[in-house]
């Protein structure tokens, strides 16, 4: 919900710039995203925060009906959603937008407890080249939730990022409510019980639609933070990145799972003889559901084009797209060069 109150405030700036009366709904959507982001963590130690300060992470809340609340320690894609709600504005903001800085001017007035727990921008710190960043994730937090991502023990596989950390094959998690025992662990392909349809795909696969809203929040990130904020990738390895780095790291590893290995297989066809070694059907790739969390297999259907197909987009973004043009062009100028350039090499296959 906080991504969509920003979505929603990106829209009503586009059109603030044709007639300065939304500029008073921009701020209705940025009034919405402060409000989640402070009901996910109000600082302190409430128990139906979704932050953990003592994990540095995200868990789903569970109320019960005699009004107690507690956190289920699950280290799951839940946690890894703020990340998503990253969206970075030009420094031209303040002055092509007067009465939406007059707003949030009275706003911080009024509510600073609130702001003090929310995005980096609201701290008080611009960013690169006078960005503002919108964003539930202070830059301590950032780096908390970045370590789990970036742990091939728990969120990242070698074929992207993993619904569930494997943390949880080991370490399921287990709780009692109305005298039943509950537990979660991590499957890295078919769900072994009948729930969800015999569904596991928030289990412990790959899905390609969050993991492309994760590599988005991190462009964004990287265009506020830039090149001075950088994290271990792998964690542990020893090895920083910045952010542009880590978002394209994950795209290689998503993208890997289509493209063939040093064997000559691809790991999306998994044990299937007849795509992996019949020459009329070994280049026939298909676009399943979601993806074996270990070995990149696909699973669910196999016609998923409109969001696994995501993956020929990333691919396209990073090799045209430049660590310094991500850091340095404003996101409108490159969205329209993109645009361009794809239009141009469309006309050119056509003629």
């Amino acid at each position: 919900m906080a991504f969509y109150s920003q979505n929603m405030l990106e829209m009503a700036l586009i059109l603030a710039d044709h007639d300065p009366a939304y500029e008073e709904v921009a701020f209705k959507f940025l009034e919405t995203f402060i409000w989640i982001s402070y009901a996910m963590d109000k600082a302190g130690d409430h128990p139906d925060d979704m932050w953990d300060d003592q994990d540095g992470f995200y868990y789903d809340v569970l109320r019960l009906p005699g009004g107690d609340a507690f956190r289920l320690k699950v280290r799951s894609m839940v946690g890894l959603l703020p990340l998503c709600a990253s969206t970075v504005f030009e420094a031209d903001i303040v002055t092509r937008h007067p009465k939406l800085m007059e707003l949030i001017a009275l706003f911080r007035k009024r509510y600073p407890e609130v702001l003090a727990h929310v995005a980096p921008t609201i701290e008080g710190f611009i960013g690169h080249a006078g960005r503002r960043c919108l964003s539930p994730l202070t830059r301590p937090k950032l780096e908390r939730i970045l370590a789990y991502l970036l742990d091939e023990n728990e969120f990242l596989s070698p074929y992207g990022i993993r619904s569930l950390s494997r943390h949880h094959l080991e370490h399921p998690f287990v709780f009692q409510a109305g005298g039943q025992e509950h537990r979660v662990q991590y499957l890295p392909a078919e769900s072994n019980t009948g729930m969800f349809g015999g569904n596991s795909n928030w289990r412990g696969p790959i899905w390609m639609p969050v993991n492309g809203l994760i590599v988005r929040g991190l462009l964004n990130l990287y265009a506020f933070y830039g090149d001075d904020f950088t994290v271990e990738c792998p964690t542990g390895s020893g090895h920083r990145m910045t952010l542009f780095e880590v978002a394209k790291e994950i795209s290689r590893r998503l993208s890997s799972m289509f493209l063939r290995d040093a064997s000559g297989r691809r790991p999306v066809h998994g044990g299937c003889a007849k795509f992996q070694d019949d020459p009329h059907w070994r280049d026939l790739v298909l676009f399943y559901e979601y993806f074996h969390g270990d070995i990149g297999a696909g699973l669910g259907a196999s016609h998923q084009t409109g969001w696994t197909g995501l993956v020929a987009r990333l691919m396209d973004v990073f090799g045209r797209v430049t660590a310094q043009d991500a850091l340095e062009t404003p996101k409108e100028t490159l969205d329209a060069r993109l645009v361009r350039e794809q239009v141009g090499g469309e006309q050119e296959i056509n003629s």
